[in-house]
């Protein structure tokens, strides 16, 4: 029944366009597009760790898409699921799950996507490109936790999935997906290292780039599992304490 209703709510959001699901998959690669011409054409962007500024690039920006997509999604996932909360008898736990599973589809074709790119370039897959599925699992630890807890909250406040949006915006820039962590001072590189996502987004590029496995950053996994831990325990217990008051909100 989950899988079911993933595969319809991925249908679900592009019903009636002439293009249909095509548009999931053609707005990031067009973005992915102008962004590569703004910072390689136009300002010229020189290779990172000897690789063109566009594999570094992508490698980078596919998890961050996947990560906004689907927070954003979920955030509204109990609202926009809100007969299944106050007419049947259905695991409404379980309705953020469905959204995140609706935007890994394009996710996965966008990990595909990547490896061509890279494949074109001559940079061809080996066994380091497996650890993409390890940060991908993280990466929807993380997301369930966060979805939980921002779904919960937006039922009685409407105005959170804004807060939601600003807090993408500062991500967006304040993760090392253009830039690279090398271009600030030292002193200060560790503040990069306490946002959960600066793990994900080095992480494929360890995997399609470094070359590194996450165990050789063993001080950082721990940290990452520790925060994206306490993220789902506080937003499994917030769901819980919540979605008995859900029907009579909505």
């Amino acid at each position: 029944m989950l899988w079911s209703m993933m595969k319809n709510d991925f249908k679900q959001q592009y019903l009636g366009s002439h293009f249909g699901a095509l548009w999931a998959f053609m707005q990031p690669t067009v973005s992915i597009l102008v962004f590569w011409f703004i910072f390689q054409v136009g300002f010229k962007s020189k290779p990172v760790d000897n690789y063109p500024f566009i594999l570094w690039l992508i490698s980078g920006i596919i998890p961050w898409f996947f990560f906004s997509d689907a927070w954003t999604k979920t955030t509204n996932s109990v609202i926009e699921y809100s007969f299944l909360v106050k007419k049947i008898v259905f695991n409404i736990k379980l309705l953020p799950i469905i959204k995140i599973g609706s935007s890994t589809y394009i996710h996965l074709f966008f990990i595909v996507f990547a490896v061509g790119i890279f494949s074109i370039y001559g940079y061809y897959p080996d066994i380091y490109v497996l650890q993409v599925f390890y940060y991908f699992i993280a990466l929807l630890f993380l997301l369930l936790g966060l979805s939980w807890l921002s779904s919960a909250v937006q039922v009685f406040f409407k105005d959170f999935s804004q807060f939601i949006g600003i807090i993408l915006q500062l991500g967006f820039w304040g993760t090392p997906i253009f830039w690279s962590e090398g271009m600030m001072p030292e002193k200060i590189r560790w503040l990069l290292k306490l946002n959960p996502l600066y793990y994900i987004i080095e992480g494929y590029r360890d995997s399609l780039i470094n070359k590194v496995w996450f165990w050789e950053h063993p001080s950082l996994t721990l940290y990452f599992w520790s925060v994206s831990l306490l993220i789902f325990v506080i937003g499994a217990l917030t769901f819980k304490q919540l979605k008995s008051h859900f029907s009579d909100v909505l």
